[in-house]
């Protein structure tokens, strides 16, 4: 049996990237923050290890609000490719939309729904969790509190 290989690409084309086994996570995220980075409602984040991880083309930006969490996009489109969070080591998510068959990753969980919007309905019996749908190290503490103490980067 060959290795999974998924592309993505962003909307002008100018980043392509590669990514090589199965990825480890993917989630419904509803949390307000990664609502107004992405744009949208909601977004599905799909976890892979960022060794999994290849840059193919183009030059990834970058942007923190959040000591320790590093959102990246494509400088030219605006596209938005993932984030890396130090609560959280050795994860990479990249949003849906980056992906080039986005068809290929259903979420098994929806994140932050105590966040969700109300008129963003879902007929799924996926659990529904109101925070983090991933363990993080306790020591760096959640992005919320973090900027409840005013640690911005």
């Amino acid at each position: 049996m060959s290795e999974r290989i998924e592309t993505c690409s962003c909307f002008c084309g100018d980043i392509k990237a590669e990514l090589k086994g199965e990825p480890f996570w993917v989630n419904f995220d509803h949390d307000d923050d990664c609502r107004k980075a992405i744009g949208s409602p909601l977004t599905v984040w799909v976890g892979y290890r960022p060794s999994q991880f290849q840059l193919l083309s183009g030059e990834l930006k970058t942007f923190s609000k959040t000591l320790g969490i590093e959102r990246s996009f494509c400088g030219r489109c605006g596209t938005s490719i993932g984030y890396q969070d130090t609560g959280i080591a050795d994860e990479l998510y990249l949003t849906i939309g980056f992906f080039d068959r986005p068809e290929r990753f259903p979420p098994s969980v929806h994140g932050y729904w105590s966040m969700h919007l109300p008129w963003v309905k879902f007929d799924d019996d996926l659990q529904r969790i109101d925070t983090y749908t991933r363990d993080r190290h306790p020591a760096v503490g959640t992005p919320a509190e973090r900027m409840a103490k005013g640690e911005k980067s």
